[in-house]
């Protein structure tokens, strides 16, 4: 059965760049394959590109943006470390559940939703954390954090001290700078920004995380050494780990061909320019934006529902009658709040008028 075409305007997965697409339909080939081989040490450079960093161990994880954010934690928290965890939004949340699972002692900074991570609250939480993490583009809320004012801020108060970075919303869209802002492990999702399906973490692991790594975590799929082992190489040449999902990985190498072509300023800017037009297009109908003002996600917007609105039949009438996806809010947000994405592929102004002129209707304003 032939599956329905949507417009993918929620919080991800994002409609996919053409040339995505077309990385899908390539021939298959085998993991250890020559040619292959060549396409991943590709991605990885490409990768290197759009994270900021020249660090080695930068490659895609198999699995969603959820492993990424497990792997980053995995391999470096040691049973009674403290980790100071910014939480100002649910995946914030989520990596403080993630982090205690390894046997981290997590400090918890609990923010608004919808507000930025405070850098001093972060830093008086605890003198001398083995990790601090936030997340730089939190997807449950809208809001843009500022990851290379707390990476100074940490490292200048200590070199060990490893700095982890959710990247899952921001990589492809917003500027990253992973080794100017001090990021040791920064992970991300292929589904938004970068304009692939989902199905691959872009990852990236500082040489101070590696030196501060645990040697055999309690994971073997995830197992950094391992991984690196097959992605890196060694003096025997590719050790096999896992059968890599080439199909997946030859799809990321198309898109981020694209996306180093346009510029990763330039993609920036096309995706802030998307973003106004929405912000400025809802806050004209007489909507309330959620996110704090000047923090605004510019490819994912936060807007309250209104009084009296019913949410799910909003957001059911879009997909019915225009084929348009939005997402609802999360946790206590859940029927107050939708979100709005213009990611990747998406991040036009023709999307954002579409879901304007939709919204305008449905509501009828």
């Amino acid at each position: 059965m032939a599956l329905s075409d949507r417009t993918l305007l929620g919080p991800g997965p994002s409609n996919p760049y053409p040339e995505a697409v077309l990385g899908l339909s390539a021939p298959i080939l085998g993991h250890l394959d020559p040619e292959f081989i060549s396409v991943l040490d590709r991605v990885c450079d490409r990768l290197r590109t759009v994270w900021g960093t020249a660090n080695p161990l930068t490659m895609p994880l198999s699995g969603t943006g959820s492993l990424g954010m497990e792997a980053a934690f995995a391999n470096t928290v040691r049973p009674g470390d403290t980790v100071v965890i910014a939480v100002n939004g649910l995946f914030g949340r989520r990596m403080s559940e993630v982090a205690a699972r390894y046997g981290a002692e997590v400090v918890a900074v609990e923010h608004a939703f919808g507000e930025p991570v405070d850098v001093q609250r972060v830093l008086d939480a605890h003198p001398s954390p083995a990790i601090v993490a936030a997340v730089h583009a939190e997807t449950s809320t809208g809001v843009l954090s500022d990851i290379g004012a707390l990476g100074a801020a940490v490292h200048e108060r200590s070199e060990e001290t490893l700095l982890v970075a959710d990247c899952v919303t921001s990589l492809g869209g917003t500027e990253v700078a992973a080794d100017d802002w001090g990021i040791d492990i920064g992970y991300s999702g292929t589904q938004k920004c970068l304009g692939v399906p989902p199905g691959l973490a872009p990852f990236t692991f500082s040489e101070r995380a590696w030196r501060r790594r645990v040697e055999t975590p309690p994971v073997w799929y995830i197992d950094l050494g391992l991984l690196g082992a097959y992605v890196r190489g060694g003096p025997g040449g590719r050790a096999y780990h896992h059968t890599a999902p080439v199909g997946m990985i030859a799809a990321l190498d198309a898109a981020l061909e694209r996306i180093t072509a346009e510029g990763t300023a330039e993609v920036a800017a096309r995706h802030r320019a998307a973003g106004a037009r929405l912000q400025d297009g809802l806050e004209d109908m007489g909507l309330e934006l959620f996110a704090a003002k000047g923090h605004r996600l510019p490819q994912l917007t936060s807007v309250k529902v209104p009084d009296g609105v019913d949410s799910a039949k909003v957001r059911g009438r879009l997909l019915d009658e225009y084929g348009i996806e939005i997402g609802a809010g999360v946790a206590e947000y859940a029927s107050t709040v939708w979100r709005i994405g213009l990611m990747g592929h998406n991040a036009r102004p023709d999307r954002a008028e579409l879901v304007l002129a939709a919204l305008r209707e449905v509501l009828g304003r």
